[in-house]
């Protein structure tokens, strides 16, 4: 008869972000517990509230079927001596099984005989084999923990009660003090204890004590509710997403209510008070049909609407305590310049050993003119990028970002706009933060994008000059995401960006001037490619570009990161080609000879065509002189198509030439031309890297 398992964890309040996490890692870990154990099940499901974890398993088994299994022994010459009898080892592995030597049998593998037997094993019942819950339950990881009592142990929060059920029977084991039971606990405020009868219950009855235990029931009377509130007073709602995840993580029983601010505070920009609602206080922010922010709220209660005229007041007096500050500091804020805020950069350190961020700045500066100029940026765009550089992080001492970190950037341009800077340079400012996770928004404007891309390369160059280079997962300074966001702007943008190249201007400017710009950018040049390389991998890992290809890319000699990304494209969409393969191993075959024979190379002289003997050399000359001409002023795609063509020259060529002959004259002057095709394919990819067969 199959049977319904329950268990449910009881804890203190968790913290909201770790509450879907975890109940999707218990779920996870309590299917691999019970394929592990040969427990089959129809469903699983899992559920949470900021109180507990809880998984309901459908229809399992009364116990474990029977199974059998043949085991392997000594080979047959160890097991029996020449007169048939049993030895030692053999008695003793068949002991070891639980059997006897009449249970023996012999198999031949690999040409030696072997003993085998066959080992039954009875199931165990399944409420005996789900006592290995404790050790599922104790396995749970989490990003903080805590200890409590005396105990060692240390888990998200303490544990309060376990309930452990299959159908009416208590599961029966214990962690720390705490020993499983059919009883649960209510809402905090609002239920009571709960017994349960049959697992079957526990939704309806965790309900009736006001906890709806199920995460998306609880989130669709949230948006329902707040839709609903939203319809009432003909207001724009926009849930967001992760602010909705939050509140549905704070709450056992939801009730939204509607709150409100006088409209005064309405002067103060929209970001700062969506901040002040969303980030500090989980309010929702409305808006009219026009999309302006209006002076009300709605937020969710953790419970009914029993005195929600109190709570809707207590609420209304935490958020105005936060706008009046808001206020104030925004009114402080624009009594000072620019120049003023600047200044004071000058005694804000970066990091203690790089300088001060009036010095970040300065080294920023001169970056972006340098990137700016390489991907085109005109002559006025250059010059509000020097704008831009000489006050992009002056917001950070002003008393709204202080207050509000999370507002740097959005506060620079709103007070540069105050003080008369260009929209340009004020876009800029803001977009430089950008993207601030590795799949977030980027930058729209040029200018804003190489801002971005200047003030992220500065912080790499700066740390890695110093020696603080990423490890493992040590990443304190954020310096992948970084790299990574320079990647993905990089290929938004399709701009030429010759890494090695410019990290050499840009170390060749700052050390010319290491006083003014606080350091000197001579050391972890490798390191910082190889580090941008990584990235990149990274970044095409995620277009479904296959790993061969990725390392044929990463390994090319293209110094370009925007050709980077076009010959993985390139790569990709031709690998089903019927011309893909065989010209892929002819450019091979170049590539691996031409790389035995570097060392015999004067890179400085050219190909003599006195010294050719056949026509298939002076064919594939000629061919090679076409495709080098215009090389470097096509495409890649159309290179690669360029490369393509070569394979019937080639095949020829092998089919007629012997490289790598005596007269030494003769083999390196064919080794030349084969280092000329292998530069142009290199410039690629790694050709040779690719998987062909």
């Amino acid at each position: 008869m199959a049977k319904d398992l329950l268990l449910e964890i009881g804890l203190e309040e968790m913290p909201a972000h770790i509450v879907s996490p975890s109940r999707l890692q218990l779920e996870n870990k309590i299917v691999k517990f019970l394929d592990e154990n040969n427990l089959t099940y129809e469903t699983v499901q899992s559920f949470s509230t900021p109180r507990r974890l809880a998984i309901r398993v459908t229809k399992l088994p009364e116990q474990q079927e029977d199974t059998q299994e043949e085991v392997k022994g000594p080979a047959r010459k160890i097991a029996q001596d020449a007169e048939g009898h049993w030895s030692k080892a053999a008695e003793g592995f068949v002991r070891g099984q639980g059997l006897t030597t009449d249970a023996i049998t012999f198999k031949e593998l690999n040409g030696v005989e072997y003993v085998y037997v066959t080992k039954h094993n009875q199931g165990q019942k399944t409420i005996d084999v789900l006592t290995g819950l404790k050790d599922v339950i104790t396995s749970l990881t989490f990003p903080v923990t805590m200890h409590w009592a005396d105990y060692d142990f240390e888990y998200i929060r303490p544990i309060h009660w376990i309930v452990a059920l299959l159908d009416d029977e208590i599961i029966p084991f214990s962690v720390l003090d705490v020993t499983t039971d059919k009883s649960s606990r209510g809402h905090r405020f609002l239920g009571d204890d709960v017994t349960f009868n049959h697992s079957a219950e526990y939704e309806e009855k965790m309900k009736e004590q006001f906890v709806i235990v199920d995460p998306n029931e609880r989130k669709a009377l949230i948006v329902n509710q707040a839709n609903e509130l939203a319809d009432k007073n003909n207001w724009k709602l926009d849930l967001d997403e992760k602010l909705l995840e939050e509140v549905n993580n704070l709450v056992e029983y939801p009730t939204a209510f509607v709150g409100g601010f006088d409209e005064k505070y309405l002067s103060v920009p929209d970001e700062v008070l969506v901040t002040s609602m969303k980030e500090h206080q989980r309010y929702f922010d409305v808006r009219n049909e026009q999309g302006l922010l209006l002076p009300h709220f709605i937020s969710v209660r953790n419970g009914n609407n029993v005195h929600i005229e109190n709570v809707i007041k207590g609420n209304e007096k935490v958020l105005i305590a936060r706008l009046e500050d808001a206020e104030f500091f925004y009114n402080e804020d624009k009594k000072l310049s620019i120049d003023e805020c600047v200044n004071k950069l000058k005694n804000v350190t970066f990091h203690e050993k790089i300088g001060t961020i009036y010095e970040k700045m300065q080294r920023v500066g001169i970056i972006g003119q340098i990137i700016g100029k390489e991907v085109g940026l005109s002559d006025a765009e250059l010059t509000d990028l020097k704008r831009a550089s000489e006050i992009y992080k002056f917001d950070l001492v002003t008393n709204m970002v202080g207050e509000f970190p999370e507002l740097q950037g959005i506060m620079g341009e709103k007070y540069a706009l105050l003080h008369g800077e260009k929209p340009a340079v004020a876009q800029a400012i803001r977009e430089h933060y950008l993207p601030t996770s590795s799949d977030g928004a980027l930058p729209v404007s040029a200018i804003g994008s190489v801002l971005a891309i200047a003030d992220k390369l500065d912080s790499v160059f700066s740390f890695f000059a110093v020696g603080m280079i990423p490890s493992g997962s040590n990443d304190p300074y954020a310096l992948r995401r970084q790299t990574y966001g320079v990647i993905r702007i990089v290929e938004s943008k399709g701009w030429q960006f010759p890494l090695v190249q410019l990290q050499a201007d840009i170390d060749a400017a700052v050390n010319a001037d290491s006083q003014k710009y606080g350091i000197q950018l001579t050391s972890g040049q490798e390191e910082v490619i190889d580090f941008v390389k990584a990235r990149l991998r990274q970044l095409l890992t995620t277009k479904d570009i296959r790993h061969d290809v990725i390392d044929a890319v990463i390994s090319s000699e293209q110094k370009d990161l925007a050709k980077l990304f076009s010959s993985a494209a390139i790569l990709k969409n031709h690998l089903l080609d019927n011309d893909f393969k065989p010209s892929m191993e002819a450019l091979t075959r170049v590539i691996n000879l031409a790389k035995k024979g570097r060392e015999l190379l004067n890179q400085e002289s050219q190909v003599d065509a006195t010294l050719f003997e056949n026509d298939a050399e002076k064919a594939l000359h000629q061919a090679v002189n076409k495709v080098e001409e215009n090389f470097n002023e096509n495409t890649m795609s159309e290179n690669y198509q360029a490369l393509v063509n070569l394979r019937p020259l080639i095949e020829q060529y092998f089919e007629k030439t012997m490289v790598m002959v005596e007269n030494e004259q003769v083999k390196a002057n064919r080794l030349k031309e084969l280092n000329r095709i292998t530069k142009m394919a290199l410039s690629l990819a790694s050709l040779d890297l690719l998987i062909v067969k």
